[in-house]
């Protein structure tokens, strides 16, 4: 069941009194009243006159409301809630009654209420209180990121994570815990996807199974390659010579160097595609494509400055010829 923060929908502090908390029920019960409500969606505006109503069945209750402010102020709205370990909630509440009563129907309390305060079997199923202090509720779900390398996201295999997930203890404060797991790493997985483990969340109440656990995938920078997608693009660097005449060369790839032929005159810049040599995927893998580099070998002897000396007498080529008149 999703968690409901009671304050903020008053629109009110923690630390509200009791005369603010009476002062913003009235306002927006007065908005939401299905007699005199102005709101376009008349169905969203019950909703929200329901979610008033509950909220200042709570708050304006001493005792209510210290069991409720027993959970923390560390939960969300809409976050998925289970009571904690040993609730005792708010023990000798028998009706859902009592509320001031604007009109617009009686109490109508969600599961979330219920499972504070009781008041026997939620609307929504997922809860049950089959007796006083038998609960069976499904755990809460966990979420975490975890890191991937490049080339496991590429071969697959097990991975064994340490993760910090939050659990609550008897006082219904979340607390930090380490897990460690091994996992299955599909071929293929790229950042954002999620992988779901069946119960390896939060435990369940009484005989309610254990919530799931997602882990977001986040694949780490390669000192290498760059991935774009599912396409792989790696720098290659190339001597003049081997652009200029053209050669085979040996190219890493994640799978494993292969031979790649580089046709006479390529030139700086140059794109060339090694196709499937990506992630795998479905329908089809990425390609790996090559960006070709010409870096130039430095003259340190006078026998290697006479031999650049030569190219240039033999070779008269101006690469800057094209921009001669533009300025």
């Amino acid at each position: 069941m999703e968690y409901k923060d009671y304050y903020k929908i008053l629109g009110v502090s923690r630390d509200a009194k009791e005369d603010e908390i009476k002062k913003s029920y009235r306002k927006l019960a007065r908005k939401y009243h299905p007699d005199v409500t102005k709101e376009a969606d008349r169905a969203h505006a019950e909703e929200q006159f329901k979610a008033v109503q509950e909220a200042y069945e709570v708050l304006k209750d001493a005792k209510k409301r210290a069991a409720y402010d027993q959970l923390g102020s560390n939960w969300q709205s809409g976050q998925e809630f289970r009571p904690p370990p040993n609730w005792q909630g708010f023990s000798g509440f028998g009706d859902a009654g009592g509320f001031e009563d604007l009109g617009g129907g009686g109490a109508d309390f969600s599961d979330f209420f219920a499972s504070i305060f009781g008041g026997g079997r939620a609307r929504q199923g997922g809860f049950h209180r089959a007796g006083r202090g038998e609960f069976s509720q499904r755990g809460q779900d966990e979420s975490a990121k975890i890191a991937v390398s490049l080339s496991e996201a590429f071969h697959g295999g097990t991975k064994t994570v340490r993760l910090q997930v939050h659990e609550m203890d008897s006082q219904g404060q979340p607390h930090a815990k380490i897990r460690t797991l091994k996992i299955t790493i599909p071929k293929g997985v790229v950042s954002g996807q999620q992988l779901r483990l069946a119960q390896q969340g939060s435990p369940g109440i009484g005989k309610g199974p254990a919530g799931d656990l997602f882990l977001e995938i986040e694949v780490t920078p390669d000192s290498v390659f760059t991935l774009q997608g599912r396409d792989i693009y790696l720098t290659l660097p190339v001597t003049p010579w081997e652009a200029a005449l053209g050669a085979t060369v040996k190219v890493p790839t994640l799978a494993g160097p292969v031979e790649m032929k580089i046709a006479s005159g390529a030139q700086a810049g140059q794109k060339l595609r090694l196709k499937g040599r990506g992630l795998p995927g479905n329908p089809s893998a990425g390609d790996q494509y090559i960006l070709l580099q010409i870096v130039t070998p430095p003259a340190h002897t006078d026998a290697q400055r006479a031999l650049y000396e030569k190219m240039a007498q033999e070779m008269p080529f101006d690469p800057r010829k094209h921009l001669l008149g533009t300025v």
